[in-house]
């Protein structure tokens, strides 16, 4: 996909008279030289890889840190008593936002949406979704295309690194894609699609990159939930037809200035914020006394 902002894919929906996730499958089609129905296909196959790695998310199962694991089946659990005060839909959506980020620091199967460490939000809000309003997989992968659109222009106007960007590029990224693909499937225009991508990635700006250890864990995984539901309420904003002061696009620069004015030891390195507490060389003390025991003579 070339589009290199929200407002270009706006004005080639009018100018074509076509919706968002036609719009995005075209110029992917022209950019790649391959046949959209093959677009269609490979897209349709991601999702239901998200749906498998979702299925396949194992509950006994620990990270080799011992960092990660059966938090998704705690939440999985507090949801289902109805006491969760982000009610059915949130709780699901958190529940499985850790599932899916467990079962990456855990080494299994998830597709990165659209990085590994952001995995969980994406597939959370979708597949939640669809279980929930019996929708259709053909509407589903639309609201995919909306969300790859979504974050392809991010990427080309920014970045979705984290050791380039912060935080903010993956956590957020993703979150703007949920957001904006929510907003599709709630029957939102083209502007409350876009508009619900700018809100969920303007609360994350400046959100750090800061693994303890280097590792994909602390606080990547519970960073998606606060992902899922950023991109749960700035949905609903937009759905209710609040609008941003700030463009769409206007934030996804902001994002890329303040990735590159982030120090680097704020940008995956593990040399600042949590990565550096008391508590995170506690933790690390913890590893590294384990691997010593590990080790054979």
């Amino acid at each position: 996909m070339a589009f290199s902002s929200l407002a270009e894919i706006d004005a080639y929906m009018k100018t074509n008279k076509c919706e968002f996730w036609e719009a995005v499958i075209r110029e992917e089609a022209r950019d790649s030289q391959q046949p959209e129905m093959d677009i269609v296909n490979r897209m349709t196959q991601m999702y239901r890889s998200m749906k498998e790695a979702d299925e396949a998310y194992d509950d006994s199962l620990t990270s080799r840190s011992g960092l990660s694991g059966k938090n998704g089946k705690k939440m999985a659990d507090y949801a289902a008593t109805h006491k969760c005060m982000c009610g059915k839909f949130g709780g699901a959506v958190m529940a499985r936002a850790i599932k899916m980020a467990e079962s990456n620091a855990c080494m299994k199967r998830i597709v990165a949406a659209p990085t590994a460490g952001s995995c969980g939000v994406v597939p959370a809000i979708l597949i939640t979704y669809e279980r929930m309003t019996n929708t259709s997989e053909n509407d589903m992968v639309k609201a995919l295309f909306v969300a790859a659109g979504i974050g392809d222009v991010i990427a080309r106007r920014a970045s979705i690194s984290g050791a380039r960007g912060g935080c903010q590029a993956e956590i957020g990224t993703a979150a703007a894609m949920a957001a904006g693909a929510l907003t599709f499937l709630q029957g939102g225009t083209t502007r409350q699609i876009m508009q619900a991508a700018a809100f969920a990635l303007k609360n994350m700006l400046g959100l750090t990159c800061d693994p303890v250890g280097g590792l994909v864990e602390v606080p990547c995984i519970k960073r998606n939930v606060a992902g899922v539901v950023n991109a749960i309420s700035a949905a609903q904003l937009a759905m209710a037809g609040i609008v941003s002061a700030i463009s769409p696009d206007d934030t996804i620069d902001s994002m890329r200035r303040i990735g590159n004015e982030l120090p680097v030891c704020l940008k995956e390195t593990g040399m600042g914020g949590l990565a550096v507490t008391e508590s995170a060389k506690k933790i690390m003390k913890k590893m590294l006394n384990v691997t010593e025991m590990l080790k054979i003579d």
